[in-house]
């Protein structure tokens, strides 16, 4: 089981965020939030094992909890910690597990899945293959054009004013250059044959075979096992 993820399709590890947002929905007690949130703590870490997680990967998800915990206190009437935190404690549920699952995704290996095992159209699936490439290319985007722009003396000042501008000048760089970069990459594609039709009655091939492992069962029985706790707790508890 340690490393499990490693060796699991992407569509287990999509099927799994499903599943944990079913699970979510059916939280309604704060001792069942505690008990599934201390369950994924033990599990994630052996699942995931010697990959390791980014932390600044959890960072969106710990936002969000924070935001909602806070923003449910604000604004009940009357103010209530324990439900700020059964609200907070829900999204945690499902947001954090999912966002470590989503970082064993390969865009490759879920165009070769999406075409064989799923047998979506071709088209769709190389664009959502080639938009999900693009995008863990950002951040090397990002630092190159940080570079460029301090090697011409744009860099950013000290002040936060002065902060603020460089982020938005960059952001806006960035969006400039994914575009260019989206409007090159369809034309290399479609100059490639790409999104061609196959004729002769021949299926299309793929770079990979798409197989449904043991690993990939053991993941999905695991996951909807988390899953099910608070529903059960609440049940029988």
């Amino acid at each position: 089981m340690w490393g499990l993820l490693s060796r699991c399709g992407p569509l287990s590890v999509l099927a799994a965020t499903f599943l944990l947002t079913i699970g979510g929905l059916f939280v309604g007690e704060l001792q069942a939030v505690l008990v599934g949130l201390a369950i994924e703590a033990v599990l994630i870490p052996i699942l995931v094992g010697r990959a390791g997680i980014p932390p600044l990967r959890l960072l969106p998800g710990i936002v969000a909890m924070v935001s909602v915990t806070w923003s449910n206190w604000l604004l009940a009437e009357p103010r209530s910690w324990e439900i700020a935190l059964l609200a907070g404690g829900r999204v945690a549920f499902f947001v954090l597990p999912a966002l470590v699952l989503v970082c064993f995704l390969d865009p490759f290996t879920l165009g070769d899945h999406l075409g064989q095992r799923l047998r979506l159209p071709a088209r769709p699936v190389l664009a959502a293959v080639a938009a999900l490439q693009r995008l863990e290319s950002l951040s090397a985007d990002w630092e190159t054009l940080d570079r460029a722009r301090r090697v011409r003396g744009l860099g950013p000042g000290r002040g936060p004013l002065a902060r603020g501008r460089h982020l938005a000048s960059m952001t806006l760089a960035l969006l400039v250059e994914a575009v260019r970069q989206a409007g090159r990459m369809t034309v290399a594609m479609e100059a490639r044959g790409y999104s061609a039709h196959v004729g002769g009655g021949r299926p299309r091939t793929w770079l990979e075979t798409a197989p449904w492992t043991r690993e990939d069962s053991v993941l999905i029985g695991l996951i909807t096992a988390v899953a099910a706790v608070p529903a059960l707790i609440q049940l029988f508890g």
